[in-house]
Parts: structure tokens; C-alpha cells; sequence
């Protein structure tokens, strides 16, 4: 399964990177010919994706790489590090194109500088970007859906992001042949802005999965259920959840009956960690069960109900 999702992983990286390698081409070109500063604000940003998607190739090829010694669970998390990159790329790439937009606008606004309408080619290259970007947008979505890999979500809402970005080019440069030549810096504005917060939104999601925070709620709920249907547990009292590339591994607290013995408690642990494997088979890598004694004081002394030892499925 995992060769599967690494080929389908590779084949949507490779297809975007080639992809961003002719549009950056295309588009920045166009942009200097035909005189459109929201066209080549694009470009640069095509060519900004170019770059991280050699990172993403770079990261995703060391990803794949076997547990070892000092790796005990693989080298998965790299797939979360390369989100980050691409949206630290993204970040900075937006954050630079705004601020030569505005100047630009400025410029055009103050009459410090000529204005000059782009050409149709200009136009055209807009349209092609957005029927692309529209098609790699869908196709990494579907493979995301497939892979659950971090950085392909990454991906898929940078082309979202140029989807917006074609658009505005679109306006701006139909508004600049009209006259008003400073809508089309400011149409550049408009993408860098996208841009931004698409950038910010990817280092923050990516962000969260390297500081363990759990995934979902109802993920969480789902795994306590399953846990309290085997027989000789009595109560859930940590559950911790780590992410690992595409795969989840828990580290669960678990409270039996003092009076059994250790090796009954070893058997409640053991069926809670085989439910747990069975029933999450392609999300779980490792389940770790620790079990200790339910204590009655302590749950009178908090004036909670007392949980009854569970009478579900047998060992």
C-alpha cells in the first residue's frame, strides 16, 4: 500500500513540477512582452512553485527511506517538514510580489510613471494558466483523498491559489486595456494577498500535525469506544495520539480491576491494542497500552459515578 501511495504521490509532484516549469516560462515572458505586472507577478510566483517543488522532490525521496536505529518509526514526518517549506516559500514569494504591486500602483496612481496597457497575449496566457491550474487543482485533490500525504494538501491549495491568481490577472488586465492601467498592478496585489494566506494557512496546519495535537475529535472519541469494548476495562485515563507521515501512533492509558493479576491485566491490555490494530489497520502504526488499577476512592472522593467494569466482548 505504501509503494502505491509513494508512485501516486511521485506522479502528482512530477506532474505539477513540469507543469510550473513551462507556465513559469510562459507566463513571465508574456508578462515582460506584452507589459502586464499582474501577469508577471504570476510568472514569479510560478517560478517560486518550481523551486519548492524540487524541495518537495528532495524531501519526499528521504520520506520513503526504512525505520532504523536512530529513525525507530520511519522518516515519514519529513512529508509534514516539506509542507512547511512550501509554505514558507509561498509565505515569502507573496509577501515580496504585494509589496512591488503596491508600488507599482503607487507609482501609477502619482503619475511618477507611465502607465500601459497589456497585451491580449497577456490575456490569453490568463485564461490557459486558469484552465490548468483548474485541472492540477482537481487531480491532486483526488490524490490527497487517497494518500492523506501533507504536503499533496499543500499542493492542491497552492493551485487553488493560482486558480485565484489567473482570475485576478484576468480582471486586472482587462480593466489595464480599458484604461485603467493601475488595475493591473493592483490585480498583482490581489494574487500576492492570496498567495499570502495560502502560504500562512499551510505552515500552520503542517505546523500542528509536528506538535502532536490530535487530529479529531471524533477520531479520539472513536478510539476510546473501541478500547471500552473490550472486556476488563473500566476506564480510559490518558490517550495520547502521534502523526507520523500517514499513520497514527497512540499511547493509551487504561484502568482494570486491582484484585486481577498482572498477567490477566497484560491479556485486557494486549486485546485493547489488537482491537485497536485491527480496527484502524491502514491509519495505526503502533498502539501502546499501559494498564493500573481502577481506584474507587478516587472516584468518590471527585463525586463522579462510578464506572462498572465493562461486560463487552470477551478476550
Amino acid at each position: 500500500m505504501m509503494n502505491d501511495r509513494d508512485k501516486l504521490t511521485s506522479l502528482t509532484v512530477n506532474l505539477g513540477l513540469f507543469s510550473n516549469i513551462f507556465l513559469s516560462i510562459l507566463k513571465t515572458s508574456i508578462g515582460i512582452i506584452g507589459h502586464s505586472p499582474a501577469l508577471l507577478a504570476d510568472g514569479i510566483n510560478s517560478t517560486s512553485d518550481v523551486v519548492y517543488y524540487v524541495a518537495v522532490k528532495i524531501f519526499m525521496h528521504h520520506a520513503r527511506k526504512p525505520a532504523d536505529a536512530e529513525h525507530p518509526y520511519g522518516h515519514r514526518q519529513l512529508e509534514s517538514i516539506s509542507a512547511i517549506v512550501v509554505g514558507a516559500f509561498i509565505l515569502t514569494t507573496g509577501i515580496a510580489i504585494f509589496w512591488e504591486s503596491i508600488n507599482k500602483v503607487y507609482e501609477l496612481i502619482t503619475h511618477t510613471q507611465t502607465g500601459q496597457s497589456a497585451s491580449i497575449f497577456a490575456l490569453i496566457i490568463a485564461v490557459f494558466t486558469f484552465c490548468i491550474k483548474l485541472y492540477l487543482y482537481f487531480y491532486t485533490r483526488r490524490n490527497v483523498l487517497k494518500t492523506h500525504n501533507p504536503t499533496l494538501k499543500a499542493l492542491a491549495n497552492d493551485h487553488l491559489n493560482d486558480i485565484m491568481a489567473s482570475v485576478a490577472v484576468v480582471v486586472g488586465v482587462i480593466l489595464g486595456r480599458m484604461g485603467y492601467y493601475w488595475m493591473d498592478p493592483a490585480a498583482g496585489a490581489i494574487v500576492a494577498i492570496y498567495i499570502i494566506k495560502t502560504g500562512f494557512e499551510i505552515v500552520m496546519d503542517s505546523s500542528n500535525e509536528l506538535m502532536d495535537s490530535i487530529p479529531d475529535d471524533n477520531f479520539s472519541k472513536e478510539i476510546q469506544s473501541e478500547a471500552m469494548q473490550v472486556k476488563g476495562v473500566i476506564r480510559i485515563d490518558e490517550l495520547g495520539i502521534h502523526r507520523f507521515g500517514p499513520y497514527y501512533t497512540v499511547a493509551m492509558t487504561i484502568e482494570v480491576d486491582g484484585s486481577i493479576s498482572v498477567d490477566a491485566g497484560h491479556h485486557i491490555s494486549q486485546a485493547v491494542e489488537t482491537r485497536l490494530l485491527d480496527k484502524y489497520s491502514s491509519g495505526l502504526r503502533k498502539v501502546h497500552i499501559h494498564y493500573h488499577p481502577f481506584d474507587y476512592r478516587r472516584v468518590v472522593d471527585l463525586e463522579a459515578p462510578v464506572t462498572e467494569i465493562n461486560q463487552g466482548e470477551s478476550l
